[in-house]
């Protein structure tokens, strides 16, 4: 699933080609993309409303309309491109939702597994009121990290997943995020010293600006808007590399499970401490 650095490096593809562009229809082929309002509501009151602003928060992009904001979830498969009106692409065979735009383009949305989302709202907190707190914002500080570790038992990898603990985590950088903080996928979040979440602090917020700088991971489905590939992937340093050595200490890179979750770790550089 794409994680808070392929949203944010598709929402930046975003803003050139629609802010400022007109909504003519809505088309759409599967009923659950839409999750809400219904699809003959969103219809009606998308058309004539014109892009203003596109941003992001967690890993939904928020596309501020002239009255409601289109709110997109990618979830595992999607992918949102703006291309001419007669352009035929690879992945349109999964394109299940599509808005018409007023200069011969559509915002096509493509969804192979069809478990995206697309919203319609004039109150953004109902969908994103219950999120933790941006990592890259300045809201978000080595205090505020450790005030909400505090009582966590559970495994650190697993806390970091957590929508409402911190917002746009995922499996990818909560691995990258932790080998670079030196900690232990599995050891408990409320165990870490105050140096362990200042170093982990730092590190969130260094794995995602490395994920964004590199436009994101194309590992399996996702790709910029232009149709092009994220290099993220090509600069990992635990996450995917099963058997490869650690480019720190060159200890083999091992895999377990967390929170369900295949998880990449150098059992060196990230030895495991209950204390």
């Amino acid at each position: 699933m794409p994680e808070l650095p392929e949203v944010e490096t598709v929402v930046r593809g975003l803003r050139t080609p629609l802010i400022g562009r007109t909504v003519q229809s809505m088309w759409y082929d599967w009923g659950r993309t839409i999750h809400s309002p219904d699809p003959q509501e969103f219809a009606a009151r998308i058309a004539g409303q014109t892009f203003r602003a596109i941003n992001r928060r967690a890993k939904y992009i928020l596309c501020e309309m002239d009255s409601d904001i289109l709110v997109i979830h990618l979830k595992m498969t999607g992918r949102l491109y703006v291309t001419p009106d007669d352009a035929v692409h690879d992945v349109d065979k999964w394109v299940h939702f599509c808005l018409q735009l007023d200069n011969g383009h559509q915002l096509r949305f493509s969804d192979s597994r069809k478990f995206g989302k697309v919203y319609l709202t004039d109150d953004i907190s109902r969908i994103t009121g219950g999120l933790g707190p941006e990592p890259l914002s300045d809201d978000f500080t080595p205090a505020v990290l450790r005030a909400r570790l505090q009582g966590r038992q559970r495994a650190i990898k697993a806390l970091l997943l957590e929508q409402g603990f911190i917002a746009g985590m995922g499996n990818i950088y909560a691995d990258e995020a932790l080998h670079r903080a030196g900690i232990h996928p599995l050891q408990p979040a409320n165990s870490l010293s105050d140096t362990q979440i200042d170093q982990l602090y730092a590190t969130i917020r260094a794995a995602l600006q490395a994920g964004i700088d590199y436009e994101g991971a194309s590992i399996s489905w996702y790709r910029k808007p232009d149709g092009t590939a994220g290099e993220s992937q090509k600069h990992f340093f635990v996450y995917g590399r099963e058997g490869q050595s650690c480019s720190t200490c060159g200890h083999p890179i091992e895999k377990i499970r967390v929170a369900q979750r295949g998880t990449h770790y150098c059992p060196v550089c990230q030895p495991r401490s209950l204390e």
